[in-house]
């Protein structure tokens, strides 16, 4: 009868039995904000999803393989690398706002600790957010398409399409490969491999060993800004149900993983610099990089490392202009 009198005065009051359980997302339980009182996303806020501080990953692969296909005095075919580079830039875009999208609606943004994303804050609807991804994923493939056109590679359209899928299901879909510690791996493959050697192949028609250590080098630098960044979100990423690699292997693990990607891009650098000496010119890209270890390794609070994110992003741009010097000095 006790028990009966509580629950019926716990459903008066509309207060939870100290015994239930929240259900979904403990992070978008905890969404503050009504609709109506939040301010709507402008210029800025665009911009500021686009995530400019991850352009240089897009763009730091173009420029190694570029400078790789012109090796041998090959011509510098401007407009096929023109057209990579706006693939590469508007893919990274479009990946920004999906992720924006996609980590909105599931509530895993409700509590981020970088800056603010449009969907989670609700300065912008979902479908707003998802359009404008689609809209990017749609240039990369205009842009693609005139790759294709121009080389008659048509085979090529198929990997332009797997982009699109990889893009799109890194955080989106049922069973999103972000939220399964496969992130890196995908990066590594698509902003790393297929954007440096494709962009050297397209301009070249070969490939030579020099575009695939080059690709090597972006891969590791990228997936060194992904773990930069899912250490900084790890305890929301716990709560949220992501599991990120980081989540997976820990702080110290992820710390060590950190340092070992960016001394191995710079250990392909040594290499190259062995038969291109302008490449020795690519080490003084250590400078930021070793501030971004550092960084790593002794925050107090996750917001500095968005400071080691930038820091590790402008990183790969330096090395990829230094080396497509080397490569046509």
């Amino acid at each position: 009868m006790a028990g009966s009198t509580r629950k019926k005065k716990n459903a008066r009051s509309g207060k939870r039995p100290a015994s239930a359980k929240p259900r979904g997302n403990p992070q978008k339980a905890h969404a503050s904000g009504d609709p109506a009182h939040v301010r709507r996303a402008g210029a800025r806020d665009w911009i500021g999803a686009a995530r400019l501080r991850t352009l240089p990953l897009a763009v730091s692969p173009v420029v190694i393989g570029t400078g790789a296909a012109l090796l041998g005095g090959m011509p510098l075919r401007w407009v096929i690398a023109l057209c990579c580079l706006i693939v590469a830039v508007a893919i990274q875009i479009g990946v920004n706002y999906a992720n924006d999208y996609s980590d909105g609606i599931r509530g895993t943004d409700d509590h981020r600790v970088g800056p603010a994303r449009l969907t989670a804050s609700r300065m912008a609807t979902p479908r707003t957010v998802l359009t404008v991804a689609l809209v990017f994923f749609g240039i990369a493939a205009a842009a693609g398409l005139a790759i294709v056109v121009r080389t008659g590679h048509w085979w090529m359209a198929l990997i332009g399409v797997a982009c699109l899928i990889a893009a799109w299901f890194y955080t989106g879909g049922k069973r999103p490969y972000g939220y399964a510690g496969l992130g890196e791996l995908f990066v590594f493959v698509f902003f790393g491999l297929v954007a440096t050697v494709g962009t050297t192949f397209v301009q070249a028609g070969t490939v030579p060993q020099e575009s695939w250590l080059g690709a090597v080098i972006a891969g590791l630098l990228a997936c060194a800004v992904l773990l930069a960044n899912n250490l900084r979100d790890i305890d929301q990423d716990r709560i949220a149900g992501k599991r990120t690699l980081t989540v997976r292997i820990g702080r110290r693990a992820t710390q060590v993983l950190f340092t070992v990607l960016v001394l191995g891009a710079f250990a392909i650098v040594a290499l190259l610099a062995v038969f291109y000496p302008l490449a020795w010119l690519a080490l003084l890209a250590l400078i930021p990089a070793a501030c971004a270890v550092l960084i790593v390794w002794t925050y107090r609070a996750p917001r500095e490392l968005v400071v080691a994110l930038g820091l590790t992003s402008l990183t790969s741009l330096a090395v990829a202009v230094l080396l497509f010097w080397a490569f046509t000095g």
